[in-house]
């Protein structure tokens, strides 16, 4: 086995680090490989949105240009990985293909690469490719793919919780894969592990992240019905609110069936009564 796919699979092991249980990381002796390595909740950290980046055209930005009245979803990758990035964003660009929010409507994506030796040209590359594969109207304005220097990338990733490790003999880049949601002021709301997202827990993120300005009705009821664990990344179902749904339902259910008797009967008397 060759030594950059050793590296790739420590980058798979760091995956399943950041996707374990806080008791099992604090158990489970790490290979030495992986120390340092890893994604760390900052849940309500506030992003540092005066640290300025270059977009895809190769113009200076900041990052809180894109925080404004839409949450974010913040993917940190390098556009040169040769396996797990890929799969981050594939899996990013999945979940987005099948979430009813509309990238630049509802919600904003901004994926930073942590390799500071990294091009506006190839961040350019790389959104052309999964703009593509996106294909919604606005998604342009929408889906951002930054580079920066190695200062400030350190600084947006250690507020994010986002830990890397460099490989000099590999010229690789050894790292755990999520990504986090946003708030529109820059507060790290939520954080979902691995290479597969669901849809469904996307679009609760989005929705708590703006406060649930975005979203049906509907869409409200399932956010009361689920919990977010921040031990897994995900959304359970919360039975309790559940019964308590049930409950409230059949309440009402109750009072319109009694209404309606009141009303028939009433009505059923006057008629009666002119007859």
């Amino acid at each position: 086995m060759n030594t950059r796919r050793i590296v790739s699979m420590l980058s798979v092991l760091a995956v399943l680090n950041s996707m374990a249980p806080a008791q099992e990381m604090t158990s489970n002796k790490q290979p030495n490989a992986l120390e340092n390595v890893g994604i760390e909740q900052r849940l309500n950290e506030q992003l540092p949105l005066d640290l300025t980046f270059k977009n895809s055209e190769g113009q200076e930005v900041k990052l809180g240009d894109y925080f404004h009245d839409r949450p974010v979803v913040l993917s940190l990758v390098y556009y040169e990985c040769p396996m797990l990035c890929t799969m981050i964003l594939n899996g990013l660009l999945k979940c987005v293909n099948v979430l009813e929010f509309d990238v630049g409507d509802e919600f904003e994506i901004v994926t930073v690469s942590f390799d500071p030796t990294e091009t506006p040209e190839m961040a350019a590359k790389k959104k052309a490719s999964y703009l593509a594969q996106y294909d919604r109207e606005g998604a342009e304005a929408g889906w951002h793919f930054l580079t920066g220097s190695e200062e400030n990338i350190k600084q947006l990733t250690r507020s994010a919780g986002f830990s890397y490790k460099y490989d000099a003999e590999n010229d690789q880049y050894i790292h755990a894969s999520g990504i986090m949601v946003a708030t529109p002021d820059g507060k790290l709301s939520r954080y979902a592990y691995g290479i597969e997202y669901s849809p469904r827990d996307l679009k609760l993120s989005l929705m708590e992240a703006s406060e649930e300005r975005i979203g049906s009705p509907v869409d409200a009821v399932l956010f009361y019905c689920f919990h977010y664990d921040p031990t897994t990344g995900k959304y359970g179902l919360v039975i309790m609110n559940v019964v308590r749904l049930i409950g409230t339902a059949t309440v009402l259910l109750l009072a319109v069936f009694i209404i309606t008797s009141i009303v028939r009967d009433r009505r059923a008397k006057k008629q009666v009564r002119t007859t």
